[in-house]
Parts: C-alpha cells; sequence; structure tokens
C-alpha cells in the first residue's frame, strides 16, 4: 500500500474518533484543515433522514 492511504486511513479514523480538522490537519502535517477534510478525511454515508425523504419524493 501507499503511503496517501495510510494518511487517509489516519485522517478518516481520528475524525471519527471526534478530534478537530485544525489537530487532524497538525497531525498529518497540512498547513491548511481545508487540505485534510478534502483529501484525508473520508465522507460520511448519507444520513438516514436524507434517504427517506428522497424515498418519500419516489
Amino acid at each position: 500500500m501507499k503511503s496517501h492511504v495510510y494518511r487517509k486511513t489516519a485522517g478518516t479514523v481520528l475524525d471519527e474518533a471526534g478530534y478537530s480538522p485544525r489537530q487532524i490537519a497538525d497531525f498529518l502535517g497540512h498547513a491548511r484543515p481545508s487540505v485534510t477534510l478534502d483529501r484525508y478525511v473520508g465522507r460520511g454515508a448519507v444520513a438516514p433522514t436524507i434517504a427517506d425523504a428522497m424515498e418519500d419524493l419516489l
């Protein structure tokens, strides 16, 4: 595996553990939390309420 895979995993795990984007950025060595959020923190699953609302439309 390449190192960026581990970095993305670390970013996602730290996010799920409740650390702030700034803390995660500092850990990964990013100057801006926006880089961390855009590239290293996994997107969450769609909220069930959104899925329900979309299903109601159909």
